[in-house]
């Protein structure tokens, strides 16, 4: 057969979201490439998707259903192969049999973003779980705490027009390594240096992207919001502050103001572990430079007073009046803008969907020990392997195992958390499947068309669901929409149509216009069109409503210091995306084996040497890993990358058996970068 090529968008959790380029021979995808023609992409994709295909044809995939015979824990060879028709019995019979003894409510979906289209991901599963009453999933895993921050002080998640960055004379990239987890907006930075612009990098390590900045702060983790609200003090210290701008499209500035007379640039350097001179130099750059964009990355976001740190950050350029400019302001996330309808899809009006009470995934370790009444009996995961990624992973792995708990798991190979299942039902990939996705750090829509064949019995997670509902008896016909159905359902209130998107793939979805100022005026999505620095709201959930700082938790803790030296943050790699490419020899290979990276300093107070395998832990669990003299982080705080399989680690544990079951100040979100530990040489 001849060759073909379709466009198709990358699927995985990243504010790039990609338009690729596949070809087809004989119903199989061999050859993949940016699209040059997309405004972000530009013709090229990150190093880990240009390998995509290894893994889309890789001789890992499942092929088909898998049925449990042995004990829990204990990999592939605890399983057998089942037809499709009794595996779907089985998932049936085991959530009606939770339904008949706890209620449905017994029943935990469980699902995040290892497919983020809105179809495979957000649609029929969440939809056929509203409808039986089962408990409902906080996704707060990722970017809960962002999120909330962003509703509080915004109105919504949104920010300066992403394109619009090379406008601006000073570019801030707080919290964000772009050339690991936003490639393809580091262009736009470096179009905006080529126009004179001035690049700092705020983060607590000397990532690949602080490397190639012109300057680099690197504050103690969870001290941002302290760095955010010294920064404003000097500038209004240097008489800067836009007050004009602040009177017209703000709310709290005056209490801001107050607030910020005890947080002299002194006090901002002290907290944040940095020199006074650096700060003071850079709130003299943030003074005058109109305009200054602030990339805030989600990797701030990710310790105990994270929401005061969103807060505080993106506050900065309200102070400086920066949205007033094209290329001005800060910008987090995008999805603010997202014209599409998933809660509306999810629980249509037409379709009974029983209250229910929620759960924070967050939380999973917790809940499956014992702290959810009715208790969880039945767990249906897919597009996610808490297994590797969730926290407190000892405790996490004793409640997977629990004899009464009923686990199916929708997977394209063999997770961490396929161990624990009870029924595995094999998943199609993105070139398999239709799927709808915007992005959170552009403003296009794409549409994916099923293009290749699926291997085996492999199936849409779509139909998967449909399956079991019908196997359930459930007969609305809302359970029944296809997935062409779901999508012109998420398109009803876009700018584009269906039908547009399968003639040109991928279009510009909101009013936001390229270049554009859009909150020069105000005209932020609150209730009244201002930013809100102090938000009335948040005092009904104990949180102070005025912008501020809320220390981190482990970090900050002197009596856990004394005991657990090391604060140990995990960021992401560049040839990992969460785990999907964990068990990609390729993707691993580069990676290489786990390492946790200490100053020189503290390598050798330990007596330690390049390469040795150390023991990793705290009160919680532990790791192991090969230590490395790394001087991109400072003494006393380590780093590890996230995202490798416990299955597939030294000691069958990752980075997740220290991490802590704790809430952000907003959002319920996970404190994955606010632990701390010790090293030893392992025995």
């Amino acid at each position: 057969m001849p060759r073909s090529t379709h466009l198709g968008a990358c699927p995985l959790d990243c504010p790039d979201t990609c338009t690729w380029q596949l070809t087809v021979e004989d119903g199989r995808a061999v050859e993949i490439r940016g699209d040059r023609d997309h405004p972000f992409t530009r013709g090229v994709l990150c190093g880990k998707v240009n390998r995509y295909l290894e893994v889309v044809n890789g001789a890992d995939r499942l092929t088909f259903p898998l049925l449990r015979v042995g004990p829990k824990g204990m990999g592939p060879g605890s399983f057998r192969r089942a037809s499709w028709d009794e595996a779907i019995a089985r998932v049936a019979s085991g959530l009606r049999a939770t339904i008949d003894r706890d209620g449905p409510e017994g029943i935990l979906p469980y699902y995040f973003a290892g497919t983020i289209g809105h179809v495979q991901g957000w649609t029929m599963g969440p939809r056929l779980f509203a409808h039986l009453g089962a408990s409902r999933l906080q996704t707060t895993i990722c970017t809960a705490a962002a999120s909330a921050a962003l509703r509080s002080l915004y109105g919504g998640s949104v920010g300066f027009e992403p394109e619009s960055i090379v406008e601006a004379r000073l570019v801030v990239l707080w919290g964000a390594n772009l050339l690991s987890t936003n490639l393809h907006h580091w262009p736009f930075v470096e179009e905006a240096r080529r126009r004179g612009a001035h690049v700092v990098v705020i983060d607590p390590l000397r990532t690949d992207t602080a490397a190639r900045a012109d300057e680099h702060l690197a504050p103690l983790p969870g001290t941002d919001a302290a760095l955010a609200l010294g920064l404003m003090r000097h500038v209004l210290d240097v008489g800067a502050a836009d007050r004009a701008w602040l009177d017209a499209y703000t709310v709290g500035w005056p209490e801001l103001e107050a607030r910020l007379a005890r947080w002299p640039v002194e006090r901002a350097a002290a907290e944040c572990g940095l020199d006074v001179a650096a700060v003071r130099r850079l709130g003299d750059r943030i003074a005058r430079s109109r305009p200054t964009a602030i990339r805030v990355g989600l990797g701030a976001q990710r310790h105990h007073g994270a929401g005061q740190a969103i807060r505080a950050i993106c506050a900065l350029p309200l102070v400086t009046g920066d949205f007033r400019y094209p290329g001005g302001g800060a910008l987090c996330m995008t999805s603010g803008h997202r014209p599409l309808r998933r809660e509306a899809v999810v629980r249509p009006d037409d379709l009974p969907t029983p209250p229910a009470r929620s759960v924070n995934m967050s939380h999973l370790a917790a809940v499956l020990d014992g702290a959810a009444n009715p208790p969880i009996t039945s767990l249906v995961v897919f597009n996610s392997n808490p297994a590797a990624t969730n926290p407190d992973q000892t405790r996490l792995h004793a409640g997977l195992r629990r004899d009464d708990l009923f686990t199916t798991v929708l997977e394209q190979r063999w997770t961490d958390t396929c161990d624990y299942a009870d029924v595995v039902l094999p998943a199609t990939m993105q070139p398999e499947h239709l799927d709808v996705h915007s992005s959170y750090g552009h403003h296009y829509t794409t549409l994916n068309l099923p293009v290749t064949t699926a291997p085996g019995e492999a199936l849409p997670n779509t139909e998967i669901f449909r399956r079991i509902a019908a196997a359930m008896g459930l007969d609305h016909p809302r359970l029944r929409d296809t997935d062409e159905d779901l999508a012109r359902q998420l398109l009803r209130d876009a700018p584009v149509t269906f039908e547009e998107l399968r003639e040109r793939t991928y279009a510009r979805t909101t009013g936001v216009a390229v270049g554009s100022a859009p909150f020069a005026t105000g005209g932020f999505p609150t209730p009244d069109g201002r930013a809100r620095l102090l938000d009335p709201e948040l005092a009904a959930d104990g949180v102070d409503p005025l912008v501020g700082y809320t220390p981190p938790a482990e970090a900050a803790d002197p009596e856990l210091a004394a005991r657990f030296p090391l604060v140990l943050i995990s960021p992401a790699g560049r040839f990992f995306m969460n785990s999907t490419f964990a068990s990609s020899p390729w993707h691993s290979g580069r990676m290489g084996p786990p390492r946790v990276h200490l100053h020189p300093d503290d390598v050798a107070a330990r007596g330690l040497a390049e390469g040795d395998e150390v023991r990793v832990h705290n009160d919680r669990g532990s790791f192991l890993a090969a230590v490395t003299a790394d001087d991109a982080t400072r003494p006393g705080l380590a780093f590890t990358y996230k995202a490798y399989w416990a299955r597939l680690s030294p000691g069958g544990t990752n980075v997740n058996a220290v991490t802590a079951v704790r809430d952000t100040d907003l959002g319920g979100g996970p404190t994955f970068h606010d632990t701390r530990v010790e090293v030893e040489r392992a025995r």
